[in-house]
């Protein structure tokens, strides 16, 4: 993990996407992920193209995963992943999608074009 990836906040990264229009949310659904675009994607249709980690101040227990995602039709998005005291996926179905999907670990460059 970068030290730039270490010294970022989730406001920072949510707002470089929005900029970027790649602030769609991959939710999970009976069917796979979706970008409320109406399709649906299976794991293999879908790449993690960088990870991000962020603790909680006052709980290191209180954490959030933040992928960015990149479907095989070019969508990019992300999903977050809260766990600790404010887990916000209560069955195994999350971890075991999101467990399937290809990583390709990107640099911030080649995500924001920095």
């Amino acid at each position: 993990m970068s030290k730039s990836t270490e010294m970022t906040t989730l406001s920072y990264v949510m707002e470089k996407l929005r900029v970027k229009r790649q602030d769609i949310e991959f939710t999970m659904t009976p069917e796979g992920f979706t970008g409320n675009n109406g399709k649906f994607y299976k794991p293999e249709e879908l790449k993690i193209i960088k990870t991000y980690r962020f603790e909680g101040e006052s709980d290191p227990s209180d954490s959030i995963v933040l992928y960015i995602i990149e479907a095989n039709d070019g969508l990019i998005g992300y999903s977050l992943d809260a766990y600790g005291a404010y887990s916000n996926h209560d069955d195994e179905q999350y971890d075991d999608f999101i467990r399937k999907i290809p990583v390709q670990d990107r640099e911030e460059q080649q995500i924001f074009g920095e």
